[in-house]
This record gives C-alpha cells, structure tokens and sequence, in this order.
C-alpha cells in the first residue's frame, strides 16, 4: 500500500513522516517553496524528542496512480474540491482535515471515503520543516468510513498509521468525534482575529456555547469532553521545541501567511448554516465568519482586532437578529 499526501503541510508532513518511519511507502504532495525544499533536502521533522531527516519523495502534482494507493486528503477545507479534481475518483480517500463538510463533498465522486479526527499540533516553521509539539506520540487520529462504520481499510490504515510516533484508532462513529473536534475549532477564528490576550476565552466560550445549542437542535451528537479527556489523556501532550517558536493554530497561521484565504466557512460557518436550517440564531459563529474572511482577504495582520471591538462587532449582530 502506498499512502500518497495531498497538502503536506504541518498535518500532512507529520502523519506523513510518521507513516514514513513506520515503513510504510509515502509519497508527499507540496507546493511551492515547501516543495522545493523537500525535493532537494528532504522532510526535517522535528520534534519535543528529536530532530530527523527523512528521504521522502515529493511531487508537486498528481503522479501516476497505483491500484493500492490511498489519498490522504490534509489540506484546508476550502481547497478540497481542487485539490482532488486531478486524481482518479475509484481511489480511497482518508479527510484528515478540520470541519465536518469535507466528507460530504468528497463522496459525490469518490466511492470509499474516510473521516479522520486529527487532534495533532504542528506548525511548518520554515519550508521543508515540520515541528510536532506532540508527546510522548505526535497526534492522536480517530478514523472510520463515512458516513459511518469501520471495514478492513479503516482497521488497515489505522494500524499503520500507530507504528511510530501516532496512535490510529479506527471507530464506527468517526463523524462524532469531528463533532466534537469542531466545537473545538471554533475558537480559531476567534485566536486569528485577537491573538492570545483577556478576551478570547469569553469570545470562544460564547461561540462554543451558540453551537452546543445548535447541535442538539439540529440532534447531531459529538463526543462530551469527558469522552475526549479520557481516550486523549497525556498521550499527546504539546511540549515546547528548543529553537521553535509555538505559532497560533492553524487560522492563525493562514493570516500570517497572507495565503488571502481562510477555513472560517467551514467552521464557524458550518455552525452558521445549521443554525439557519434549524431556526437557532449565531451571532458570535457568524461574526467571527465574516471578520475572519476579512481579514484573510484584506491580508490583515493577525491578533490585529482590539477585543473591545469583536465583541461590540457580535453584540451588534446579536441585537439586530433580535429586533
């Protein structure tokens, strides 16, 4: 089996290494400086433990394709669609992304798709380096086939992917924990836009507190903290790297590459559009959409927003939703 990585990045890097180190064939899928960087020195991944470089071979774009390839999906959620539209629709797809809508999206051309619930921290600090935060394993990755259920593939990819350095876990109710993982997400808009200061944990608590309403309207279940705490544990806890700065998430991230896009409409969006389906209001979800849509296309700085002026920005959206 060959695992091939489509947007091999600071998630795809480092499940693509690990997979790697576990003997597994891996063939990477980068763009640009990245790509350049792993085509001429490698993968560096670097880690609370070690520093490794790793021989992987890069692509820049699709390759011939083999009958027991398995694409690993791991780019962001509003690049999906292209970033499949040049592969061959009878392969199996792994979504290992942020959001619950890329599976959905997938399955219209694509037979045999796979919901993964990536609970990893890792940055891409320079082109061709990944730093995994994670110890004593790097990220902890539920899996199982969409819409539901677990077949031999699932039980397959999961055991390979807990040969070194990540722990796979193949469930019958994968979308669940992406759920849950959503409730999760939904602050990274709200980091991108603030940057760590007083002020996000009431933001995201408000926007988390807007979903947990919209969800249980909606009747779509999500694994309860507790269920988190207990598989998560200390498993993968995020430990400094000597020498790497810890960067803001993955929002964060896309503001400061000025990349002039955002996953906003897949997270706090998605929330947004349940709520408009199911009659429940989402000022907070909705406003942290849209400012951080702004901000990605005006290519603003992040933690560039005043908490004083979020939080008038939404109590302004929650009064006129209420006239």
């Amino acid at each position: 089996m060959r695992y091939i990585v489509i947007g091999a990045g600071a998630v795809g890097g480092t499940i693509g290494a690990r997979l790697f180190q576990g003997g597994h064939d891996v063939l990477l899928i980068a763009r640009g400086a990245h790509y350049e960087a792993l085509k001429r020195d490698g993968l560096r991944l670097v880690t609370p433990e070690s520093t490794e470089t790793l021989d992987l071979p890069a692509a820049d774009g699709p390759v011939p394709t083999r009958d027991d390839d398995v694409l690993i999906l791991a780019t962001k959620s509003q690049d999906t669609i292209a970033a499949l539209a040049p592969w061959p629709s009878d392969l199996p797809v792994v979504c290992a992304q942020n959001g619950v809508a890329n599976e959905r999206m997938v399955l219209r051309r694509f037979e045999r798709v796979y919901g993964m619930c990536v609970w990893l921290p890792a940055q891409l600090p320079a082109p061709g380096v990944v730093a995994a935060h994670g110890h004593p394993y790097s990220g902890l990755l539920h899996l199982g086939r969409y819409p539901q259920g677990v077949d031999d593939l699932a039980g397959t990819i999961a055991a390979g992917l807990g040969k070194r350095g990540l722990i796979g876990r193949a469930v019958p109710d994968v979308m669940r924990w992406k759920y849950a993982k959503l409730l999760g997400n939904l602050g990274n808009a709200a980091e991108a836009l603030l940057g760590r200061v007083p002020g996000l944990s009431e933001v995201v608590e408000r926007a988390r507190a807007e979903a947990r309403t919209v969800l249980e309207r909606a009747g779509i279940a999500y694994a309860t903290p507790a269920e988190e705490a207990e598989v998560r544990g200390r498993q993968v806890e995020v430990l400094p790297i000597e020498g790497v700065g810890r960067a803001g998430g993955s929002s964060w991230q896309s503001l400061a590459r000025g990349s002039g896009s955002i996953e906003a409409d897949y997270l706090n969006g998605e929330i947004v559009l349940l709520g408009r389906e199911h009659g429940v209001p989402t000022p907070v979800n909705e406003t942290l959409r849209r400012e951080a849509n702004r901000f990605a296309r005006e290519r603003r700085a992040p933690g560039s927003m005043p908490p004083e002026t979020l939080l008038g920005l939404i109590d302004a959206r929650s009064a006129a939703g209420s006239r």
